[in-house]
């Protein structure tokens, strides 16, 4: 199974051209499967402080119309989140599982932990989801899901554990000068839920609106780093071993009873 992570830019001038980019990625490496950023498909609404339903809706139509060519990118299955609305008016952030055999892109999750500071005002732009943490199933995985904020709640990358997840994905917008703290993160909720731990991460240019320091991850379920992307790369693929993430449940810190 291979598998791949991505940094990415949504401003509109430059996102085509990532995406482009990363479709040839794709195509050259012969991915099974993709994880997006965290709302990679417009631009990052919560850099600003006062919420503007006009602009979460243009996002909203934004992320449906790149949801809709998801089949142009040649892989089996993406996971990503979007901004939605639900039927009593309420914005949320969705995690979505996209599968080539049916053409959809299903719900998973919606984010429950959220910050309000400078830069990533997401709770005054949204409202939280249930505080439940489901998986997701594609291509004979089990595939769970925490966003963003959410990967520094390790109760649940336990939880994951419990479930038998074999990818914990973690799709992120976070900022410049704190890669290595989340890089750090993203080790630990993988030894944690011994799942293969992956994340996509946002990436503008130091000093734009948009502070987003991109480096995405594959790190295998004890912690090691498979490859990670970069400035210069911005797509990293790798190949993973499902048997390994089934045997590690069995495992220290794993099979440690509550």
């Amino acid at each position: 199974m291979k598998v791949t992570v991505c940094q990415i830019d949504p401003r509109a001038p430059h996102l085509d051209g990532f995406l482009n980019d990363l479709k040839q990625h794709i195509t050259e490496q012969g991915t099974d499967f993709l994880l997006l950023p965290e709302m990679g498909f417009s631009d990052w609404l919560a850099a600003d402080p006062k919420p503007e339903a006009a602009r979460w809706q243009q996002a909203v139509l934004d992320h449906d119309h790149q949801i809709a060519s998801l089949s142009d990118f040649g892989t089996r299955a993406i996971m990503g989140t979007r901004p939605i609305v639900k039927p009593n008016g309420s914005r949320r952030n969705q995690a979505y599982l996209w599968s080539a055999d049916t053409n959809q892109a299903a719900a998973v999750h919606e984010k429950y932990y959220l910050p309000d500071e400078d830069g990533y005002w997401e709770h005054s732009w949204y409202d939280r989801g249930p505080k439940s943490f489901d998986l997701g199933r594609a291509l004979n995985m089990r595939i769970g899901v925490q966003i963003c904020t959410e990967m520094w709640f390790f109760d649940w990358a336990r939880h994951y554990g419990a479930s038998r997840a074999d990818l914990l994905c973690v799709p992120r917008a976070t900022p410049h000068g704190s890669t290595d703290k989340w890089l750090a993160g993203g080790q630990s909720a993988a030894v944690c839920s011994g799942a293969y731990c992956l994340s996509s991460n946002l990436w503008a240019p130091e000093g734009e609106k948009l502070n987003a320091g991109g480096l995405g991850w594959i790190i295998d379920p004890e912690g090691d780093i498979l490859t990670t992307t970069s400035v210069e790369q911005p797509f990293a693929t790798a190949e993973i071993d499902l048997d390994f993430a089934h045997h590690s449940k069995t495992t220290y810190p794993r099979y440690v009873p509550e």
